[in-house]
């Protein structure tokens, strides 16, 4: 849980590098609510029939969203929610149609873990031994391009955690559906990249992973992910003038961010801001990035961001994890209009 400097403080501190909130775009696109009444939706993600599905931190419920139809289709007993703890992230098996599996990134009583789960049944963990804490549990799990699972992980509350090799927190993941290591990673180990504070969002873009940074104080971060790359938690926070370390190719100040889930749709990527309560969306030309924009403001803290195959964004809001003023229907599912 991050102390908050005063906003003349933190944009003193990272002076230029600190993204200012720009205008909204005037043709913001047309936002339909599809759920009310969820309970911290964490992640989204889509069955091969289009269905949308989502993990509930807290409740620790999976559900399923079909029209304006929610279903439960599991509830991982395993989980212990508390804090930023609980039931996170979630991908679809690429064989689903086949063999009704996801993969799940959670609490367990002693750590933070990884499990294939075929639904109905019990999780198989798959890594384990993640550190865990009331705060800073990551959380990110998505299917890469490259058909590994990539999952990212937090400092677990202790800083030295991210420079540390020896351990899963502070770092992003890269490894196989039975868990090993992906072969050509770079330190042997399931580690791809360390020197992270708490990473939850990943996602691709013209081939290139990008994943999302909660600072401490000052300066909230978008990182382009390269393997072996150290990204320079707890030394630095935002850019930084040591050429050991990889600066952010994003930053913004605390208040205006929070970076929490992240999806690549239509020529742009999409970060939602928990702290900023809005959705942050860069464009992208080939591998440059532009100016951020602010957008989807009005909903609150926006968690879940995910990038439907019918060709709409889907949102989740974060109104009810003990942060937020929730409304009389939060927390919800939200879908653009393409």
């Amino acid at each position: 849980m991050r102390a908050r400097a005063s906003a003349v403080l933190a944009l003193a501190l990272v002076g230029a590098t600190v993204v200012a909130p720009a205008q909204a775009e005037p043709s913001a696109l047309a936002v339909r609510t599809l759920a009310t009444g969820q309970d911290v939706p964490w992640d989204i993600a889509f069955l091969p029939d289009g269905s949308g599905i989502y993990t509930e931190r807290d409740t620790r419920q999976i559900k399923k969203l079909t029209g304006s139809t929610v279903t439960v289709l599991h509830t991982v007993t395993e989980a212990v929610p508390a804090g930023e703890g609980g039931l996170m992230g979630i991908a679809v098996s690429p064989d689903f149609a086949k063999d009704n599996t996801v993969y799940i990134h959670y609490t367990a009583a002693s750590d933070n873990r990884i499990a294939k789960l075929r639904l109905g049944g019990t999780p198989e963990p798959i890594v384990t031994g993640i550190p865990k804490n009331r705060f800073h549990n990551g959380g990110g799990l998505e299917f890469g391009p490259d058909g590994y699972l990539w999952a990212t992980t937090g400092d677990a509350g202790n800083s030295a955690n991210a420079q540390n090799l020896n351990t899963l927190a502070g770092k992003v993941l890269r490894f196989t559906t039975t868990g090993a290591p992906a072969p050509d990673n770079p330190f042997n180990s399931r580690v791809y990249s360390y020197g992270h504070r708490n990473s939850e969002g990943i996602t691709w873009a013209n081939g290139r992973a990008y994943a999302t940074e909660f600072g401490n104080n000052r300066t909230d971060e978008l990182n382009w992910i390269q393997p072996g790359k150290n990204y320079g938690w707890p030394t630095c926070e935002g850019p930084c003038n040591d050429n050991r370390y990889v600066n952010p190719v994003k930053s913004w100040s605390n208040r205006e961010a929070g970076p929490t889930g992240i999806a690549f749709y239509k020529n742009a990527l999409y970060i939602g801001a928990v702290a900023g309560r809005r959705v942050w969306k860069i464009p992208v030309t080939g591998t440059e990035l532009g100016t951020p924009q602010s957008v989807f403001t009005g909903y609150g803290r926006v968690r879940s961001v995910a990038s439907a195959p019918d060709g709409t964004l889907w949102l989740g809001t974060s109104n009810q994890d003990g942060r937020g003023t929730p409304a009389a229907t939060d927390d919800r599912i939200l879908s653009t209009d393409g």
